[in-house]
């Protein structure tokens, strides 16, 4: 059963966008801020880390919280800042647990409203895996996703991509001193376990073309002062940006995923039509010399199950043979319907014969369980409730 759970009270109307949040910046950036204020150079270092530890590892909401910064630096923290973090504008609980938020960033002026982007909380009993977007729509229009109907509006910033996860955290629970949500013993939990543990850049946009605000995110999501999450644990997914995946691995040093879905250029430039510009010969170069890629880290390859599309036989084996050389696994993921969608989820035979074929060849080829279905929270299905209402809109006028 899908319900919808009471948004947390919006402060938008209220809020004063001449002070900039801290809330999602690096150290460099509250470093800046600091000496903005006038703080003297020899405090900067220490006052950067006590922001970091109150920002990132409690928390907090309000400078006052923060007990071993004296109050008349907190005051002056409170006179020129705030640790505003987006509002949930919606949440909604699939029957299997599945969390999806609509959130909405604070506005940068009075004249905007706030960019608003979906993330996705999946919980599972040994990990619960965050979903989070790098911006909001996408220009890849990829044909079997949701998402790629939804025209890009601009880039989210490193803030707005951290911010995902402190609004995780605290809905869940995840921070100390706040209690976990009623679930139902979904959500993992247990003396130092973190509900969420895992973080995929797999919501709405390409990560790649929004390279310098996933890499510093990636940095505070895993420095070990504050949100304290292992690269290990962090995959970023491409459509296959090929540019931009070496860097990907020296600057960030992220696990890799790509959006792969085909083993023939003819039908991958209609389902992926970013690979007219990097054809699959140089997508998987590009993934041969993904720096740190081994047995240990291996790359994954996502390929959406398309009925009569992608699925024959000969297409695992042409599979297995393209991924010869790389360190990979393959996950297979039955298509996720959407209103108006143009193809059909493979039959469960037809799966199962295609993932033997890929494991009879010594690759890991897990099925993967479709999640959060029944409030569209699924792989490829997210798109932003604004721009849902927004068609709706049109099609009315359209029809009146």
């Amino acid at each position: 059963m899908t319900r919808t759970a009471e948004a947390m009270p919006q402060g938008l109307a209220a809020l004063d966008v001449t002070k900039p949040s801290l809330t999602g910046l690096t150290r460099a950036g509250l470093a800046e801020s600091l000496r903005a204020i006038g703080t003297p150079d020899r405090e900067i270092r220490m006052r950067v880390s006590q922001l970091w530890h109150w920002i990132y590892f409690h928390g907090v909401r309000e400078f006052d919280a923060m007990l071993n910064v004296s109050k008349v630096m907190r005051a002056k923290l409170a006179e020129h800042f705030t640790l505003t973090r987006p509002d949930v504008v919606e949440e909604q609980v699939s029957s299997d647990g599945t969390r999806k938020w609509l959130i909405r960033m604070p506005p940068v002026d009075k004249l905007d409203k706030g960019a608003e982007v979906e993330c996705v909380y999946i919980p599972e009993s040994d990990r619960g895996t965050l979903c989070v977007s790098s911006q909001v729509g996408c220009t890849l229009n990829c044909t079997f996703c949701h998402t790629g109907t939804q025209k890009l509006v601009r880039n989210l910033t490193t803030q707005e991509i951290v911010s995902q996860l402190i609004v995780a955290r605290e809905r869940l629970g995840d921070f100390s001193g706040l209690s976990r949500p009623d679930d139902g013993g979904l959500i993992p939990s247990g003396e130092g376990v973190r509900a969420v543990s895992n973080i995929v850049f797999m919501g709405m946009g390409e990560p790649l073309y929004n390279f310098e605000n996933v890499r510093d995110a990636v940095e505070i999501l895993s420095d070990g002062d504050g949100l304290s999450l292992s690269k290990r644990r962090i995959t970023v997914s491409t459509s296959g940006v090929v540019p931009e995946i070496g860097r990907l691995g020296e600057e960030a040093g992220a696990a890799l995923a790509i959006s792969l879905h085909a083993v023939r250029d003819d039908l991958r430039d209609k389902l992926v039509p970013l690979n007219k510009k990097y054809p699959i010969k140089e997508l998987l170069q590009a993934c041969r010399d993904y720096p740190g890629a081994s047995n240990a880290r291996r790359i994954t390859f996502e390929y959406v199950m398309l009925k009569g599309v992608n699925d024959t036989p000969s297409e695992a084996r042409e599979l297995v043979r393209l991924l010869k050389g790389i360190p990979a696994k393959i996950n297979l993921i039955p298509f996720n319907p959407w209103p108006g969608a143009p193809y059909e989820c493979s039959d469960w035979e037809t799966i199962e014969k295609f993932s033997d074929i890929v494991f009879n060849a010594g690759y890991a080829s897990p099925v993967r369980t479709p999640r959060g279905r029944d409030i569209l929270a699924a792989c490829g299905q997210l798109k932003s409730e604004t721009e849902k209402l927004r068609a709706r809109a049109r099609l009315a006028a359209e029809m009146d």
